[in-house]
């Protein structure tokens, strides 16, 4: 990869090899590996050296507009990636640590489906849920969460799908 301003390669802090392409993950994130290192899907590790230079992810304009104000909304995910909508009139100064400008923001989730599969632990129906990366699970439909005391109740049934 050549730096725009020197002319000069990328290279590896951490072996002074080249760094490799940008490629972008199944979430969306893009990143950039040294050129002696790979990932392994099989073993689910770094073979070679495991420098991984992560970019941040860019928001999106979307084509709806905010409730709160009429502004444009932006998808944006976290560092952590979790996905949001927020409000483009949204500013954050870091000096002040303050927040300016509208406060939408909608936290996106996950969908479910119902499914004419029965529960192998309880006989309730199963449902396909998509999370907000796209990864999908069957679960009960009788499983619940509950945010303040944090503990999941019903039936445990989890049975994750392989893409």
């Amino acid at each position: 990869m050549k730096d725009k301003k020197e002319g000069k390669e990328e290279v590896c802090p951490k072996c002074g090899s080249p760094l490799g392409e940008i490629v972008e993950t199944k979430s969306g994130k893009k990143l950039q590996r040294c050129s002696t290192g790979r990932w392994n899907p099989d073993t689910r590790q770094n073979e070679g050296c495991d420098y991984v230079k992560w970019f941040p992810v860019e928001p999106t304009t979307l084509d709806e507009k905010c409730p709160k104000c009429g502004a444009p909304l932006l998808m944006m995910v976290t560092r952590f990636g979790k996905k949001m909508k927020k409000c483009s009139t949204a500013t954050w100064d870091p000096k002040t640590k303050t927040a300016g400008g509208c406060d939408y923001v909608e936290w996106i989730k996950g969908t479910s489906e119902p499914l004419e599969e029965d529960c192998p632990k309880c006989g309730s129906k199963l449902v396909l849920f998509t999370t907000a990366s796209g990864k999908k699970l069957k679960k009960c439909s009788t499983a619940t969460w509950d945010p303040k005391t944090r503990e999941a109740g019903g039936c445990d049934f989890v049975e994750w799908q392989k893409s």
